[in-house]
């Protein structure tokens, strides 16, 4: 079975079950589509599709805000047995440039509101026969979304597809470097789609507020829901505390993963008074789960202090893992928070050192992991592949420990690694920690050139909107709170830049500080 069998087997279970509902806030646009109508309408596509002489093997960019018309693209796409690329909707014309060098769409499929971009770029995209609109078309050389799927049959693409066929082409999102293109087959989706449904416990009468970007592999969580025929609320426009509260409490959503910064949004309304809890009906929310970077301990705990019957669970996961799922914590650990988990179903992690050998109990090493959702390589990138997966282990990058009961805790990224004086200091350690202060509400550490000690660890607060944080009053609390070796020898006081999947953006501040004069 491929993933896309889900979709029509959903449509045959449940037919008139509601699978995706697209809310819209701020236009005040609600829109839902049931499992059947879902399952037509990818039919359509694919059929359109191939009457225009796509084939199995060959790509198709994706270009849009999270929507039910982008679902029914992804999935009509991989239903002909051609590869769906989905793109960041943040991507200047650069980046689409450099996407579709490496992965030679022959389709591109785009929201309207990126026509000006899409029109600007298009003679550089010589691979490209076909521009679909999603929206009416303003471009001659664009076709209509709706009117090329109009005619087109509801019945079954006749395509063989098999769970070692390639589906989905992915961009990292080079939050360490350029992104690099990672390829998946249907096994790897699927992979995700067991892992998630197994870690959150779903069944069919859940159902998930999505609103991390579909264009990442946190489509993972989605997936979830999918293989067991839940239904998916999708917020989009914007996600600001009232709104995840309005859709939980109007759409009865039992599961919302979330990303750190809305979760500190959301306590951060809750502590000023902008939200009050009591005034939504919030009874059938009975799982807040997170993921996508480290989670501070500290925030788990407010979050408790408001929800304290609300379970909590934590995955982590990769684009090169298929997405969540790898390790989880499982519910019945809470006693545990602080730590990503245990491997999940179908996978096998292990702590190991720089030539791969496994480690001891509580020393730092590296994560590598082995499972079915391993992607198939990065694309046309062998020599990347080839160190990032060895003998099937997928060298994740990122530093873990491990404790007598076998739960891993990340460290942080190898790249993000402080060397100073000779001691390696991980950041994440120490943004656990200032992120206990009360009137911080983001922190990231990095490290600094420094001719006496090669690096020097930096703090780059974000104070709470509203309160007045002083340098010698964050230099008091790093003296109470941490050892002179991991204390920051900068106190900077900025935003701190995430992606779009809640990553601290290192390597941008970095950028922007190292080159500074900052007075020590």
């Amino acid at each position: 079975m491929n993933i896309t069998d889900l979709v029509t087997k959903n449509a045959r279970s449940n037919p008139y079950n509601i699978a995706f509902v697209e809310v819209r806030p701020v236009s005040k646009i609600r829109k839902e589509i049931s499992w059947a109508f879902f399952n037509e309408r990818t039919n359509r596509i694919a059929n359109a599709l191939i009457a225009q002489k796509i084939t199995k093997g060959q790509k198709v960019a994706l270009l849009g805000r999270n929507s039910i018309n982008w679902l029914e693209a992804f999935f009509g796409i991989m239903k002909t047995g051609a590869w769906v690329i989905p793109l960041n909707f943040r991507f200047t014309k650069e980046d689409i440039r450099y996407c579709a060098a490496i992965g030679e769409p022959s389709f591109f499929i785009f929201d309207k509101e990126y026509t000006e971009m899409i029109n600007g770029t298009k003679p550089e995209l010589p691979t490209v026969k076909h521009f679909i609109c999603i929206g009416s078309p303003s471009s001659a050389d664009a076709e209509g979304f709706e009117s090329l799927i109009s005619e087109s049959s509801t019945e079954p693409a006749e395509v063989e597809i098999s769970d070692e066929d390639e589906c989905a082409l992915y961009f990292t999102s080079g939050t360490t470097g350029p992104p690099k293109a990672v390829l998946h087959a249907h096994r790897g989706l699927m992979v995700a789609a067991i892992t998630e449904a197994t870690n959150q416990r779903w069944t069919n009468r859940d159902s998930l507020l999505m609103m991390p970007p579909l264009y990442h592999l946190a489509i993972g969580h989605l997936l979830g829901a999918l293989i067991v025929g839940g239904k998916s609320v999708l917020l989009t426009e914007q996600i600001k505390p009232q709104y995840v509260f309005e859709t939980v409490s109007n759409e009865q959503i039992s599961m919302v993963f979330l990303l750190v910064p809305w979760a500190l949004d959301i306590l951060e309304a809750l502590n000023k008074g902008e939200i009050r809890i009591k005034d939504y009906d919030l009874s059938c929310w009975h799982l807040m789960h997170m993921g996508a970077q480290p989670v501070p301990p500290s925030l788990v705990k407010r979050w408790k202090d408001y929800f304290p019957n609300m379970a909590y669970n934590n995955t982590y996961g990769l684009s090169e893992s298929g997405g969540p799922g790898v390790v989880y914590l499982g519910m019945e650990n809470e006693r545990k928070i602080g730590a990503i988990g245990k491997p999940g179903l179908i996978w096998d992690v292990r702590i190991v050192d720089e030539v791969g050998k496994d480690i001891p109990v509580g020393q730092v090493g590296e994560i590598i992991a082995k499972g079915s959702g391993v992607m198939k390589g990065y694309y046309k990138n062998p020599e990347a592949t080839s160190k990032t997966v060895r003998k099937g282990w997928l060298y994740t990058g990122d530093l873990a420990k491990m404790d007598e009961e076998g739960f891993i805790y990340i460290v942080d990224r190898k790249k993000d690694l402080v060397i100073s004086g000779g001691e390696n200091i991980y950041p994440v350690e120490i943004e656990a920690v200032i992120q206990k202060h009360s009137k911080v509400r983001d922190v990231a550490v990095i490290g600094l050139p420094d001719q006496r000690l090669g690096e020097a660890v930096a703090a780059i607060i974000e104070p709470v909107p509203g309160e007045v944080l002083t340098t010698e009053e964050m230099i008091a609390f790093c003296e109470e709170n941490l050892p002179r070796y991991k204390r920051p020898r900068h106190i900077i006081f900025g935003q701190v830049p995430r992606s779009a999947t809640g990553k601290i953006q290192k390597p941008k501040l970095r950028d922007a500080y190292a080159k500074r004069n900052i007075d020590t």
